[in-house]
């Protein structure tokens, strides 16, 4: 019987988006700022104020009429401090006028104080012709009262919260946070801190996966280590799905005798796919348990950062309300050959020099070390070669964090 071909990459990400689209989440909470960065809006931020509230001077300087310019000297009637509400002008005087101060009403135009002259009575001189409006932020000029600001499904930044901040804002309604049960397999593993038994490795993947689920606005539930055994497998499934919107677990997903995590999902559960084009990587696992979806990374620490930032991460990220997923990217040259033409999608470490993207030595998917090395990954496409100064696309780490 002849093998299933692989799914490819974008096929996967469909179905994971398409699943997505039906797990969004639809409560809500209050949060103030300082707690809701890396949080997704979960309603339009609409103006309530204009901003600027009113017109005001860009520029250290004199405020003015051009109509009075013809009366030059002019006599200052006043000075504006930012923070203070400006008297009307009085006609054919000026106003000593500062950064961000209110125009004062009747003034047209703001000279810089550096196009200026101070005669000893302290009248003053414009020394550069003038026009109207001249260094002056209008009422409005970056928004509008009933203008949407931001959109529901934006992630929130220090720059939106800052938008939000503008507008008098100190709470913003935010999506709820998914709950996400993180579930390491294998008998090999062992917590950090712990004695190394023969044959054992430390539990990378729970540290790097934890980190990265908090980053994306989850409530991360530990659940700890699960032996290779398949009726622990089932049961500890059974448990989880009660209270969580995603159970994602790393290893036991590939078709060895002691990969039970897979082998329960595809006896017990709803699989959705099984086994990308994708290297590393290739043995992901997604599917339901009862209702609740499942994600399974594979174990090796590389494998699961791909498999995680390339479709996990849209995942999680659209149950939130957020609709663009997809990690920035661009173009590079190669710094290297490639001659190994393979039937997956591959993605390499690299780092960027003078604008090349240099490999790792080691491409090895059980070697982590090359992602403090790397500053992302080069995706090779399927049945592909290279040489040096190819373009390729290029994906950094930092969008994928």
């Amino acid at each position: 019987m002849s093998k299933a071909p692989l799914m490819p990459v974008e096929d996967a990400l469909d179905q994971l988006l398409g699943m997505a689209n039906e797990q969004r989440l639809a409560d809500s909470e209050l949060l103030v700022l300082d707690e809701a960065r890396g949080r997704v809006l979960a309603s339009d931020l609409v103006a309530t104020l204009d901003l600027p509230p009113w017109p005001n001077s860009a520029m250290d300087g004199y405020a003015l009429n051009l109509a009075d310019l013809h009366q030059q000297p002019l006599k200052v009637s006043q000075k504006v401090y930012a923070g203070l509400a400006p008297d009307t002008l009085l006609p054919g005087t000026c106003a000593r006028i500062f950064t961000g101060a209110p125009l004062p009403p009747g003034a047209t135009c703001v000279e810089m104080q550096e196009n200026v002259e101070v005669l000893e009575d302290g009248r003053v001189r414009f020394l550069q012709p003038l026009k109207a409006g001249q260094n002056i932020r209008a009422q409005g000029q970056e928004n509008r009262v009933g203008d949407i600001l931001l959109r529901a499904g934006k992630r929130l930044g220090p720059f939106e919260l800052a938008v939000a901040a503008g507008q008098g804002l100190a709470q913003l309604h935010v999506v709820r946070r998914p709950r996400v049960a993180l579930l390491s397999t294998g008998d090999e593993l062992v917590e950090p801190g712990q004695p190394l038994r023969p044959g054992s490795i430390y539990n990378s993947n729970r540290v790097l996966l934890g980190h990265w689920l908090r980053e994306l606005g989850c409530e991360v539930i530990d659940a700890g280590i699960l032996p290779d055994r398949p009726a622990q497998t089932r049961l500890k499934l059974e448990q989880l799905q009660v209270s969580v919107d995603l159970i994602l677990t790393t290893g036991g997903v590939s078709a060895g005798d002691a990969d039970c995590l897979g082998q329960v999902l595809r006896d017990n559960g709803k699989p959705l796919l099984w086994k990308l084009a994708i290297k590393p990587g290739k043995p992901l696992t997604v599917g339901h348990f009862g209702t609740v979806p499942v994600i399974g990374l594979p174990g090796n620490p590389t494998s699961a950062l791909v498999t995680f930032g390339l479709l996990a991460r849209p995942y999680l990220l659209r149950i939130q309300g957020v609709e663009d997923v997809m990690p920035l990217s661009f173009t590079v040259n190669a710094g290297f050959d490639w001659h190994k033409a393979g039937g997956r999608r591959e993605y390499l470490r690299v780092k960027l020099e003078a604008g090349r993207a240099v490999l790792y030595p080691n491409q090895s998917s059980g070697v982590l070390l090359g992602a403090t090395w790397a500053d992302g990954l080069v995706e090779i496409a399927e049945n592909s070669t290279h040489n040096a100064g190819d373009p390729l696309r290029f994906i950094p780490f930092n969008e994928l964090f």
